[in-house]
């Protein structure tokens, strides 16, 4: 089957010439939802449950209403949300792999996004090979179904799907109800896609709390706020001469391996990873009270992340020393003119660092400071003695945990 026989026609298409004052009156009052309650939605799901039903007291028979919006997201390629007359709305995404490539590359969305146009079929009566969906969509006893793309200002996709079960499927009235409706419909999707990736895309470079200050408005240079913390610093012993003889490729994916063993630990245990630097990573468990919880945090994620170390078998193998102290963590705003970077400053900062470059040194995997030692109290430590710490004025006793298992 020809694709192209099933877009809708755009030029010189008028849908409100097909609609009577009633319903021109219901698709404005779908308009006006979502140009003002459901783009200032906090659930999404629930923004397509009152659309979904919006079209059903408006007169469509509307059982099936899908909207899937492409992602910046290091995981996940997509995100679908859907809603069933009588079941509900549900969400799930999509990875990033094979499998959602093909899935998309089959779809009726990518028809509709290279035609730039709607498209329809009745998925009883076409063949099965149209489209990767169409089995299960006959499957479900679907009789007709509308593909809607959403094409953003970046250029980016997203669309919507609009499926029945009726035996006489849409009626044209039907169908211009949708078409209607629809360009507030799509501008909603993209303020709640844009305003999503904005968010993931800042967690995904600078962390949890420092994107959530960003985006509250925080991002005038010299501003800082310090939190008292659980402080983890770790590294890889000899990764410069480690990756020397490597390609840029492979010391990426034996940086990608390292991250993999110590990050997932972190966030485990209830802290958050503020950066990366080449083979650094800081880490922080916020404390409440005295501390002693964070603290204990801390030590669990550090051992489970030098546990999965050494059970790692991907060539080229490494060893991590880790750090531990409890300080003050200072987030500030640092760079000139427009262009800034939300780092993390301060002597704690400095401190775990110091004592992370003492691992190799003292052949210790796990080294934690003195103020670290007396909130966790009941775990063994070996003194490793006074030791005077680049660029700090005062010695520091360290102490090597003893138990890693």
């Amino acid at each position: 089957m020809n694709i192209k026989d099933l877009l809708l026609r755009d030029e010189g298409y008028d849908p409100w010439v097909l609609l009577p004052p009633g319903r021109m009156r219901e698709a404005i009052a779908i308009r006006d939802y979502m140009i003002g309650e459901g783009r200032r939605t906090t659930d999404p799901n629930k923004t397509l449950e009152d659309l979904s039903e919006m079209f059903v007291a408006a007169g469509l028979p509307l059982d099936r209403c899908v909207t899937i919006v492409g992602l910046l997201n290091a995981e996940n390629r997509a995100s679908m949300r859907a809603w069933t007359r009588g079941q509900g709305t549900f969400n799930r995404v999509f990875s990033h792999g094979r499998a959602s490539d093909e899935g998309y590359a089959t779809s009726p969305a990518a028809a509709a996004y290279e035609h730039r146009s709607w498209l329809a079929f009745n998925p009883q009566r076409v063949p099965l090979e149209t489209f990767g969906i169409v089995e299960e969509l006959r499957t479900d006893g679907f009789t007709h179904y509308v593909c809607a793309p959403v094409i953003m200002a970046n250029d980016r996709l997203g669309f919507f799907s609009f499926a029945t079960k009726a035996p006489d499927g849409f009626s044209d009235e039907n169908v211009a109800v949708l078409r209607a409706a629809f360009p507030a419909i799509a501008a909603c999707q993209e303020i709640l896609t844009v305003h999503r990736m904005l968010r993931e895309v800042t967690r995904m470079y600078v962390g949890e709390e420092p994107h959530t200050r960003i985006l509250a408005g925080d991002v005038q240079r010299g501003e800082v706020t310090s939190i008292r913390s659980a402080i983890l610093f770790a590294d890889m012993r000899d990764f410069t001469a480690l990756t020397a003889p490597m390609s840029a490729e492979a010391t990426t994916t034996l940086l990608n391996v390292y991250y993999d063993c110590i990050v997932p630990h972190i966030e485990g245990n209830g802290g958050e990873v503020l950066k990366f630097m080449a083979d650094g990573i800081l880490g922080i468990f916020r404390a409440e009270a005295d501390g002693t919880n964070a603290a204990a945090n801390a030590l669990s994620g550090a051992k489970q992340g030098l546990q999965a170390v050494a059970a790692n078998t991907v060539e080229p193998t490494f060893e991590v020393g880790i750090a531990l102290h409890v300080g003050e963590v200072a987030y500030g705003n640092v760079g000139s003119g427009m262009r800034l970077d939300y780092t993390v400053i301060g002597r704690d900062v400095n401190l775990a660092s110091r004592i992370a470059g003492l691992c190799g040194a003292l052949r210790q995997p796990l080294l934690v400071s003195s103020a670290f030692r007396e909130l966790t109290p009941g775990e063994g430590y070996a003194d490793c003695g006074v030791h005077q710490l680049k660029g700090l004025a005062e010695p520091e006793t360290v102490f090597a945990a003893r138990d890693l298992a």
